[in-house]
């Protein structure tokens, strides 16, 4: 079980959101480099870092902020936001980014996620977001007809290294984790999955920890870390203690 920190990242700042919505945004750390090397000193293994502003924009906006972050660290750094062809996919992997996510092009172009999965090997993840199951594209802006697991079904074969879930309803609210549909995606897929979206406490990594949830890759905490309602020491003690 991996515990990612997430850095979200808009106008060049380390912000939370509410439900996705870039005018409920909080600001947490103006140098996401700094907040970063917090999350490692800490001691994370991963980071989880998305261009908010990319997502909206289809293409990367704060790449000086990642690039910072990136000089910081040592852990490996998964990235989304605005990765919509394999030029980008490149770039990001070529400045060190150790994998990328692709979102909203997993709907609108799926043969880029099978072209980008198959030209590197492991570094590949589909970002499924979604509002009661239905996929939610463009920053989160429009849901389309798919559900999370027909998306997920899609890739069954292409050789992506993860799936990256987001319950967008449950997203920077800290209610805890939507175990019952993130344990159905991954129960439909052989992909491994990553749950987002709600992590609240030590009570939401204790039940991560529960034999059910054995198969999922790990989950992604933000805003609960941001707060203090998550003690990262503990949490990672916790997993730790597990293995």
């Amino acid at each position: 079980m991996i515990l990612f920190p997430a850095i979200d990242l808009k106008e060049g700042r380390c912000v939370r959101l509410v439900q996705g919505d870039m005018n409920r945004a909080t600001v947490f750390n103006d140098e996401p480099a700094d907040q970063a090397a917090t999350f490692a000193a800490q001691g994370f293994s991963w980071l989880h870092v998305v261009d908010l502003d990319g997502a909206f924009a289809g293409k990367p906006v704060n790449g000086s902020a990642v690039d910072t972050i990136l000089s910081r660290v040592d852990i490996p750094v998964q990235l989304g936001g605005g990765i919509r062809n394999l030029a980008t996919v490149e770039g990001w992997l070529a400045k060190g980014i150790a994998r990328v996510i692709i979102g909203t092009a997993a709907v609108r172009d799926p043969q880029f996620v099978r072209e980008a999965a198959r030209r590197f090997p492991g570094k590949v993840a589909v970002g499924i977001d979604a509002w009661d199951s239905k996929v939610a594209v463009e920053g989160w802006a429009e849901t389309s007809e798919l559900t999370a697991v027909e998306l997920g079904r899609r890739f069954e074969d292409a050789g992506v290294s993860a799936i990256i879930y987001t319950d967008i309803a449950r997203d920077g609210l800290v209610q805890g984790l939507n175990i019952a549909s993130t344990l159905e995606l991954a129960r439909a897929v052989s992909v491994p999955v990553i749950a987002s979206g709600g992590l609240g406490s030590i009570a939401d990594v204790e039940r991560l920890l529960e034999p059910d949830c054995a198969i999922l890759e790990g989950a992604i905490t933000g805003r609960a870390l941001y707060d203090g309602r998550l003690d990262p020491r503990a949490a990672i003690a916790l997993i730790e203690g597990r293995r």
